[in-house]
This record gives structure tokens, sequence and C-alpha cells, in this order.
């Protein structure tokens, strides 16, 4: 009997430190982009926020922050939900002609533009499908809905809604210490200028195809390093009073009439990651290189996309549970 009480506190002292040290907290975020197929725990919340630095447009100064602050909540074990704002900072100035609509923007406002905006808000859910830990891999379905004021790229006025539709898929090995992760997901846009009585009706609908593929390792306890890859391309048709432009393929996407049209753009890029959890909080800290972009209508040269896409994309992620 004395024996099993010794055993049985040496085993209530460190199960803190093995929870820490060696249990994933659900949902934080290993890398930058990509994500694992875990969700909340039945009614549990989570408080995260994230900045997203896109810096260097290769030609001027380019830095953009796009800071999101977020709240995520467990329905089940299988349902989380979620809603996060956008602010966007923008600074810029110095950037080539031809480079639109960041040039624009930046000419219009005295040949640099500096300003801190309410972007927007998203709403998600994510359920759970398959465990990475259970089953022979992971699988999660996420839906979103996204209501956004800024254009992400120039700081203009839009009125934008969004639809999206993500998977997650999770592999791991070696006792959950190596994890495999493959993130493809699909936007439905609809932009048009906010001006109320805008001289030119104009209204982008865009298609928006994104995948992140990433790996990660927890080399010591609580210390996670990882590798990410990410593609971001849009398929873009621009209607003014009613008509295409000229020799390019439109995309739509209404009930009957799904069309996907010719690439706008597209940006690949690749980087490392490194991850520091405790029981309630964790950390990230990314960067991602672009290794090359391009598309058929996009500012691009060298072999690299510069009006929709950026030299490099510094992560800041945090989370904390309650």
């Amino acid at each position: 009997m004395t024996s099993l009480k010794k055993n049985m506190a040496t085993i209530s002292l460190a199960l803190p430190l093995l929870l820490a040290g060696n249990i994933a907290s659900a949902g934080e975020n290993l890398w930058l982009y990509a994500q694992g197929t875990d969700t909340r725990p039945d009614g549990s919340f989570e408080f995260k926020l994230k900045d997203t630095i896109r810096i260097d447009k290769d030609s001027g100064s380019y830095v953009f922050h796009d800071i999101r602050p977020e709240i995520e909540y467990g329905i089940t074990d299988k349902l989380t939900v979620g809603a996060e704002l956008m602010l966007f900072h923008h600074n810029y100035s110095g950037i080539e002609e031809g480079n639109d609509p960041v040039r624009e923007t930046q000419e219009a406002h005295g040949g640099s533009f500096k300003k801190m905006q309410y972007g927007g808000f998203e709403l998600a859910m994510k359920y759970n499908i398959l465990s990475p830990y259970k089953d022979f891999m992971g699988l999660s379905v996420g839906l979103g809905y996204e209501d956004r004021d800024v254009y992400r790229l120039d700081g203009a006025e839009i009125d934008q809604r969004s639809y999206t539709v993500t998977l997650f898929m999770q592999k791991n090995f070696l006792d959950d210490k190596l994890n495999f992760v493959f993130m493809p997901k699909i936007e439905f846009e609809r932009r048009k200028p906010a001006e109320k009585h805008p001289e030119t009706r104009v209204l982008e609908e865009e298609i928006a195809l994104e995948f992140a593929a990433a790996v990660a390792y927890r080399f010591r306890p609580n210390w996670n390093i990882g590798l990410e890859f990410r593609h971001q391309s849009d398929y873009l048709s621009v209607d003014e009073d009613g008509e295409f432009e000229e020799g390019i393929k439109p995309s739509s996407f209404d009930f009957g009439d799904f069309q996907l049209g010719d690439q706008f753009q597209r940006g690949n890029y690749f980087g490392p990651s490194i991850h520091y959890a405790q029981q309630r909080w964790w950390a990230t800290a990314s960067l991602l290189y672009q290794v090359s972009g391009g598309g058929s209508n996009s500012f691009h040269h060298g072999g690299k996309n510069w009006d929709e896409h950026e030299k490099y994309h510094v992560g800041f992620n945090f989370g904390y549970e309650f």
C-alpha cells in the first residue's frame, strides 16, 4: 500500500509536466498558414492573436501588418466555432510604376500611404471527422464567411464578401512527435468599390485557391521546429458596366453556372517555423520567402509576383486557453 501511494504521488506530480511537454494543445498553430485537424474540447475557449507581416514589393518600401485577434469555442469535442477581427496597418512608398493597385493608392496620397484600419471580420467553423491519434490519419473540414471593408493590398475601401471551404489533413509518426499536414482551401469572393455612387460600376468575382503543406518535429519537450510550403493563386474576372475584360476567360460561381476562369496571379512560399508551448499558452514564429510567382495579368518579373505577393511573410502567433 505504501508503494502504491508513493507511485500515485509521483504520477500526480509528473502529470502536469508530461501534459505541458508532450501533448499539443488543441488548435495551436505550429506554422504560419498550415493548420492541423485538432478541434477544441467541449466547452473550452481559446484566445488567439496573429500578426502576419508582409514585407517588400521588390521596389520602394512596403510593410503590411495583418493583425487578427480571434476567439474560439468548442461546442463539442468535434465542433469548434470561431470569430476574428481584421486590423490592417499599411506603410509603403516608392513602389514602381505599373505595380497597381498599390502604386495608384500611393500616388493618390502624395507618394506614400501609412494608415491603421479596421479591415473586417470572419466567422468560421471546423468539424473533426477522423483523429490523427486514433485513426489512420486525421481529417477535418472548415467553413468560413468573411466580410471585408478594406483591400489587403493597398488599404483601399471596398465592399467584399467571401465564402471559404477548407480541408485539414494530418498524419503523425514517432509517437506524435512528427506531424505532417496538408491543407487545401478554396475561396469565393465578390468585391466592389465602397463608393456609394461610383461613376463606373465595377464588380470583381474571384475564385482563390490555396494549399499549405507542412511538417513539424518536437525536438524537445515544449519545442517544435517546422517547415512550411504555401501556394496561393486566384482566378479573377472583372465586370465593368456589364462588360468583362477582353480576351480573359471570366470566373463564375453562381448556382448552375460554375466556371474557373483564367489564372490572374500565383505565388509560392517556403520557410521555417519555431513553436513553444506550455499547458495553457503557446507561441509560434515563422518566416516564409517567395520562391516563385507569376500570372497572366499580374505585375511580375524575375520569376516572382509583386502586386498580390511580397518577398517575405513574417508571422507571430500567440494562443491562450481558458
